[in-house]
């Protein structure tokens, strides 16, 4: 069974990105991405309706990290501490050595290929560090920026799952891309 520890915390470093752990001091980006429209639109999880309410989540995610359960990181230009996204390996399925992958972008900095870049140092740590064996995704079929950015990091499409998903008054279908570990020679 893979066994992880993530204490103590992995801070990873791309050309341009920092990936370090989540603090309370996020608590007003986090809220500012979790209630954009533009971000969300493919999203289906329940906003939040203050900033109040942001830091569950916050706290959440630290638990996780703390309990070995998961991993998630914030992203932060290097130059600047300020969170502008974030990705994790949310769900771990330790028996099986596969993870599922999660990622959010600032609308303000999508299109730079800031989320490939960081997903690179993400799959290198699970693959490398961690010992996952494969990755999966998640992906509403509509998310075509979401598919493309997998597709160009080498996941392929498992599954087409129909009408899997409720969420608010209607079913959603779900695309399952994955990643099997890259074997080098």
């Amino acid at each position: 069974m893979l066994q992880v520890n993530f204490n103590p915390f992995p801070v990873l470093a791309t050309e341009r990105l920092v990936l370090r752990a989540f603090t309370n001091d996020d608590v007003n980006e986090m809220y500012r991405m979790r209630t954009d429209e533009a971000i969300m639109r493919y999203i289906d999880r329940p906003r939040p309706k203050s900033i109040e309410e942001t830091f569950p989540f916050i706290e959440k995610i630290t638990n996780m990290v703390n309990n070995n359960e998961g991993i998630a990181w914030a992203i932060t230009l290097k130059d600047a501490p300020t969170m502008i996204g974030h990705m994790s390996f949310h769900i771990l399925m330790k028996a099986h050595y596969r993870a599922e992958v999660g990622y959010m972008m600032d609308t303000r900095h999508q299109g730079k290929g800031l989320v490939s870049e960081a997903l690179k140092a993400v799959l290198q740590y699970g693959f490398n560090i961690m010992g996952l064996h494969s990755v999966e995704a998640h992906v509403n079929p509509e998310n075509t920026a979401s598919r493309k950015l997998l597709e160009a990091n080498n996941f392929k499409q498992e599954a087409y799952f129909k009408e899997n998903f409720y969420w608010e008054g209607s079913f959603r279908d779900t695309v399952i891309y994955s990643l099997l570990k890259p074997y080098t020679e």
